[in-house]
């Protein structure tokens, strides 16, 4: 009898079900999150009664190269949490069961970044029992600051093409234009590349204006924008050459006005001053006849208010009955003559001249 019992047993080890320490969250290796989301990395285990050693429970991150090492992320020994390990996580991480006794040591990871991805690693160990077990996370940065655009003129028969771009978010990006208004359907000759996100409108028509909305997507999440389409007839373009032509030529008329308002300003005032330095200063006009006439007899009546015997001597000798001129000039050599005065004694009384007897010369000097 006792050797079937044997022989179960034996069954049983070559099967592996005997009991011992066993993770049992293995359903579940890869997860996908969106940034700023939270995770719960899953590891759940059982232990058996052969596991006598004390409780050990730690999560690594392993690195993409294989050269470096294993980084700590938080772990359970001798009945404690250790939580100071990996600063780049620092108070985002936890043990989603206080306890992990109780056969929970799940990771919770709080405010997920996109350089939290990566392979994590949990392994629980109770001597003599030991597993591991592997889950990758993807944090996925959702589109974000979506903005539309419409490229090309928005005129009847002309190819308009409306563009679509995400300025965040992590690829594959997946991009789906929609009308909103109208016919709530695409133009029939729409051209939609869902890689690029642009919508080719070919010879667009009037029926085609409206407000279109474009969903930029990726695995975690969506965002939108709009734009608004108005096709109008063309415009008169000849009118617009010509008068643009008109308004050129009538703004080079006026600068060719100024420009020949300046030059001649300029030409005048340079003229004035040419004429202001030829005229010397330094050269006195010329002296009339009259003026001439006024100032010798004014002397003269200067000199007939002072007469005494001693100065009618002089006037005896020179004749001062004629004026000088200025259009006869003399040399300094030549002594002038001048006919006797013939003034009367009342004009000279009225002059202010005093009448004083004089004796008379003969010619060899002897008064008579």
């Amino acid at each position: 009898m006792e050797l079937p019992v044997v022989l179960v047993s034996l069954v049983l080890c070559s099967a592996g079900l005997t009991r011992s320490l066993s993770i049992t969250s293995g359903d579940q290796t890869m997860f996908e999150k969106a940034q700023g989301e939270k995770v719960t990395l899953p590891c759940t285990f059982v232990l058996s009664e052969e596991d006598e050693g004390p409780l050990d429970i730690e999560w690594v991150l392993i690195p993409a190269d294989n050269q470096k090492k294993e980084q700590i992320i938080i772990m359970y020994a001798m009945d404690r949490i250790y939580n100071d390990y990996y600063a780049a996580m620092a108070g985002r991480k936890q043990f989603s069961n206080p306890d992990p006794r109780s056969g929970d040591g799940s990771l919770d990871i709080l405010n997920l970044k996109s350089a939290d991805t990566g392979t994590y690693q949990c392994k629980v160990k109770k001597a003599p029992g030991v597993q591991s077990q592997k889950i990758q996370l993807t944090v996925l940065v959702k589109p974000a600051r979506t903005k539309c655009s419409i490229e090309g003129p928005q005129v009847i028969g002309k190819d308009i093409i409306l563009k679509c771009a995400s300025q965040e978010g992590s690829p594959l990006l997946s991009y789906d234009w929609r009308r909103v208004s109208g016919t709530r359907e695409l133009p029939a000759t729409s051209m939609l590349n869902k890689n690029t996100g642009e919508l080719l409108l070919k010879n667009a028509s009037q029926d085609y204006s409206g407000t279109y909305n474009c969903v930029a997507s990726n695995r975690v999440g969506t965002d939108e924008c709009s734009v608004e389409l108005n096709v109008t007839p063309p415009t008169n373009t000849a009118g617009i050459i010509v008068g643009a032509i008109l308004g050129t030529l009538l703004g080079l008329s006026v600068l060719a006005f100024l420009v020949f308002c300046c030059c001649k300003k300029h030409r005048e005032k340079k003229y004035e001053k040419e004429v202001h330095h030829d005229i010397r200063e330094d050269v006195p006009p010329p002296k009339s006849r009259s003026s001439t006439a006024r100032s010798y007899i004014g002397s003269n009546r200067s000199s007939l208010g002072s007469m005494s015997p001693s100065n009618m001597e002089g006037y005896t000798k020179t004749p001062y009955s004629q004026v000088p001129s200025e259009d006869f000039e003399r040399t300094p050599g030549q002594n002038p003559t001048f006919a006797p005065s013939k003034v009367a004694a009342p004009n000279l009384s009225r002059m202010g001249a005093v009448p004083v007897m004089i004796p008379a010369q003969s010619k060899d000097g002897s008064i008579v």
